[in-house]
């Protein structure tokens, strides 16, 4: 497996475990906040895309690297383009401020490994 294969599963890895950790806890409130996250992202007025999309530009201002990695994920299974990408990055700049040109930086790395995984 080279480095970015690895890179990837190992952060698709810790993800599954930890939520298989935390919901074995069997917390009601828990269980509820994932189901409502699943449930969000489903297509309604809005396409499964189109909200992926949004939590990518969310999780950018916020500056949650594991967020903006899943986000980039679903939206790389949804089919977004590197040229939709770079606007969503755009977006998320100039919404979020220079604050998140580190994340961004990041999130190209990982974008990058995702279109060579083929």
């Amino acid at each position: 497996m080279s480095n970015k294969d690895n890179a990837i599963q190992q952060f698709r890895d810790y993800r599954s475990k930890m939520n298989e950790r935390i919901l074995s806890a069997d917390n009601k409130s828990i269980k509820r906040l994932y189901s409502l996250d699943t449930l969000t992202y489903e297509a309604g007025a809005l396409s499964v895309k189109t909200k992926e999309m949004m939590g990518l530009v969310s999780s950018m201002v916020l500056r949650c690297d594991d967020c903006v990695k899943y986000h980039l994920e679903k939206c790389y299974e949804q089919g977004v383009t590197t040229d939709e990408i770079f606007e969503i990055f755009s977006v998320a700049n100039l919404v979020g401020g220079t604050i998140v040109i580190p994340h961004t930086r990041r999130a190209v790395e990982y974008w990058d490994l995702l279109i060579s995984e083929k």
